[in-house]
């Protein structure tokens, strides 16, 4: 059977392409406008690849932030990439020399597009997840660079810009919600973040959050195993 992973992945990620491509522009056009050279954001785009740390990050560059507050910063925005991780070990055992580059590229929405087992007909798993953790690379990386030619050329007010990951985050929500065979997993993110926000706060809540939701999903493991009896 021929292998079509290739052009499953880029089926695939069209969606995230359509909210990543957007979202970069104006992370590009950010850079642009706080004084940065015009390199500055796409290197950050390659080598960061961090979302919405990217946009931290020219807030902390711009505010001459010590390394320390850089770092647990960063610690703080991406450790749900932690739980993330832990729970691809299996997934990614055997992908070979890709493994090291699909591991660095596991975003939020990657992670929502490699995370099931429930691939597309004739794809070969690995190859797969791989060419879907490229392409978004790809269409993070584009649109930083449109971003940027833009922002050289276009007058832009970038207030509030930083809102656009809660929005690209609501819409990959969205779409799982709609797609997936039980909301339980969906339901429990809610409940931990709601729980956890109440009883820390804006600025703590995050870890405990994903503390929560990783010890409520390993006690209803049974039930979203179960998919028919699972549903929501």
């Amino acid at each position: 059977m021929k292998d079509r992973s290739l052009q499953a992945a880029f089926r695939a990620t069209i969606p995230v392409m359509t909210g990543y491509v957007v979202l970069a522009i104006g992370f590009g056009l950010l850079c642009q406008r706080s004084g940065f050279p015009w390199w500055t954001g796409i290197a950050m785009s390659v080598f960061i690849y961090g979302g919405s740390m990217q946009f931290v990050t020219v807030g902390l560059l711009t505010s001459g932030a010590s390394l320390i507050t850089a770092a647990l910063t960063t610690l703080m925005v991406h450790a749900r990439h932690l739980f993330y991780g832990i729970s691809m070990l299996d997934r990614y055992r055997h992908a070979g020399a890709g493994r090291t580059y699909m591991i660095y590229t596991l975003t939020d929405e990657t992670y929502s597009l490699v995370c099931t087992d429930d691939l597309p007909a004739g794809c070969d798993a690995d190859r797969y997840r791989f060419f879907v953790s490229m392409f978004n690379h790809i269409w993070w990386v584009s649109g930083t660079v449109l971003g940027v030619m833009l922002g050289e050329v276009l007058p832009f007010n970038t207030a509030g810009i930083e809102f656009s990951m809660t929005a690209l985050f609501v819409t990959v929500f969205t779409e799982q919600w709609l797609t997936a065979k039980t909301h339980i997993p969906a339901l429990i993110g809610l409940f931990s973040s709601a729980v956890s926000l109440l009883v820390f706060g804006p600025g703590r809540f995050l870890i405990p959050a994903m503390i929560m939701i990783t010890v409520l999903m390993i006690l209803c493991r049974p039930l979203i195993e179960r998919p028919g009896e699972g549903q929501a």
